[in-house]
C-alpha cells in the first residue's frame, strides 16, 4: 500500500506488510512479523524484477532511503545492478581484511598450475614462510611499505644475495596481485628499478656467480660405463636422461604414452618453455625403456617403483653412491660443451635440443621447425660418443 512514509508514521506502524513510497519510484518499507522494518529498492533490469537491500529503519531514516534508492536508479537507467556492485565491493572489503599470509599463500596456489614440478612451490612457499610472513605475515596488504621490505631483505642481501634477490621478485609479484586486485593502493614497495635500487646493492655486484656443477666431456665415456654396472630404475633413468640432454621433471614425470615411433612427446605442460617437445630416441634410449618397462611392467610412467613415478632426489642419489660430485642438470653444460669443442653439430641443434627457449624475436618467428631429423643425427653422435668407453671385456692376447 502507498503511504506518507515519514519518520513519525513508520515509528507508528504495526502491521506486517509492504509500504510503498510514493515520493520514490520503487522504494518500499518492509514491515516482518517480528517488527522488524527495512527499506528495499523494487527494480527490473534486464526483464529480471529483483530487491536491492538500503537498510533497516531506524538506523536509516525516509531522506537517506530515497537518496540510496535515486542514485541506485541512476545505475539501474546505467544498465548497471546495483546488487552486484554491491557484492563486488563487499568481495574486496573482505579480501582486504586478509592478511599478507593469506593472500600470498592464495597467490602461491593460483599460480602453481604455471609450474612443471613442486619444487617451485616448495621454493616459494619456504622462502616467504622463512624470512617474510614473521615480518609482514600477520599485516593486511595495504599497510605494508618500504621499510618492512628492508626489514625482510636487508639481513640476508649480502650473504645470501641469490635467495634475497629471488624472494624480492616474489613479494614484488604478491603485492603487484594486490593492487590489481584493488586491495592496496600507491608504490609497490618491493619494486626494484627507480626503488629498491637505489638503497639495495646490485646482486650481480656482490653475487658468485654459481653453475651447475657439471662433469667434463672428456670423462663421460668412463663414467657411463661404471654407471651401467648399477642395474637399477634410477641409474637407467639417469642415464637416459644424460644421453636425451633432459631435465630432471621432464624424465621422472615421462609417460610410457608419450612414445610413439621411436619419438618421446613431452607435452607442453612438463616443458620450462611451456612448449611441446620432441625427442628422438637413440638405440640405447629405446633398450633402456624396454629395462625399465620389464622392472616395473604395469606402471603408466618411464621410470617408476610400484608404479610409482621416481623422486627429485633418486638420480642425484645415484651420482652420490658413485661419489661423483656433479648434479644432474650439469649433465646438460657437458652435452653442450661436448657439441661446440667436439663436433661439426650447429649450436641452433644443439640449443634446440636442449629445448632452450629463443630470446630474440625476430629469430623465433623465422625458426618454424624443430630441427627434429638433425636433432636424430645429433643423439647419435652423442650416444656414440657417451658409449665409445663402454668395451670393457677385451683381452689382451699378447699379456694373455
Amino acid at each position: 500500500m502507498a503511504i506518507n512514509l515519514d519518520y513519525q508514521t513508520i515509528l507508528n506502524l504495526k502491521k506486517a506488510g509492504r509500504y510503498t513510497d510514493p515520493k520514490t519510484k520503487g522504494l518500499q518499507l518492509l514491515i516482518k512479523p517480528s517488527g522488524g522494518k527495512y527499506w528495499l529498492l523494487r527494480f527490473a533490469l534486464n526483464k529480471k524484477r529483483q530487491e536491492l537491500g538500503l537498510g533497516s529503519f531506524p538506523d536509516v531514516l525516509p531522506k537517506q532511503a530515497r537518496e540510496m534508492a535515486q542514485e541506485a536508479r541512476v545505475l539501474i537507467n546505467k544498465g548497471i545492478n546495483p546488487i552486484d556492485l554491491r557484492n563486488k565491493s563487499r568481495k574486496i572489503e573482505s579480501l582486504k581484511k586478509q592478511t599478507f599470509e593469506e593472500f600470498a599463500l592464495d597467490c602461491i596456489s593460483a599460480k602453481k598450475v604455471e609450474w612443471s614440478n613442486n619444487k617451485h612451490i616448495n621454493q616459494w612457499t619456504s622462502t616467504l614462510k622463512t624470512y617474510a610472513f614473521p615480518i609482514i605475515g600477520s599485516k593486511s596488504l595495504d599497510e605494508i611499505e618500504t621499510d618492512d621490505i628492508l626489514e625482510i631483505l636487508s639481513p640476508i642481501w649480502v650473504d645470501k644475495t641469490e635467495t634475497a634477490s629471488r624472494l624480492r621478485g616474489r613479494l614484488e609479484w604478491i603485492l603487484a596481485a594486490a593492487t590489481t586486485r584493488k586491495l592496496r593502493t600507491g608504490m609497490n614497495p618491493a619494486l626494484w628499478r627507480g626503488h629498491l635500487q637505489t638503497i639495495l646493492p646490485t646482486p650481480a655486484k656482490i653475487m658468485d656467480i654459481k653453475h651447475h656443477r657439471a662433469l667434463s666431456y672428456r670423462a663421460i665415456p668412463s663414467f657411463m660405463a661404471k654407471l651401467r654396472e648399477n642395474l637399477n630404475m634410477s641409474a637407467l633413468a639417469l642415464e637416459f636422461t644424460i644421453l636425451n640432454a633432459s631435465r630432471t621433471g621432464e624424465v621422472i614425470g615421462g609417460l610410457r604414452t608419450e612414445i610413439d615411433n621411436g619419438i618421446w612427446t613431452i607435452p607442453a605442460s612438463r616443458m620450462k618453455a611451456r612448449k611441446e617437445h620432441r625427442v628422438p630416441l637413440s638405440k640405447r634410449s629405446i633398450e633402456i625403456l624396454a629395462m625399465a618397462k620389464v622392472m616395473d611392467e604395469d606402471s603408466p610412467y618411464l621410470f617408476s617403483r610400484c608404479g610409482n613415478p621416481l623422486s627429485n632426489m633418486a638420480m642425484p642419489m645415484v651420482l652420490r653412491r658413485m661419489k661423483i660430485d656433479v648434479t644432474v642438470h650439469g649433465f646438460r653444460s657437458t652435452f653442450r660443451d661436448w657439441v661446440s669443442e667436439e663436433t661439426m653439430h650447429s649450436p641452433e641443434v644443439a640449443e634446440m635440443a636442449l629445448a632452450h627457449t629463443i630470446r630474440n624475436k625476430v629469430e623465433a618467428a623465422y625458426r618454424r621447425s624443430d630441427l627434429l631429423e638433425r636433432r636424430r643425427l645429433l643423439i647419435n653422435d652423442w650416444e656414440n660418443y657417451c658409449t665409445s668407453g663402454q668395451i670393457s671385456n677385451v683381452i689382451n692376447i699378447k699379456a694373455a
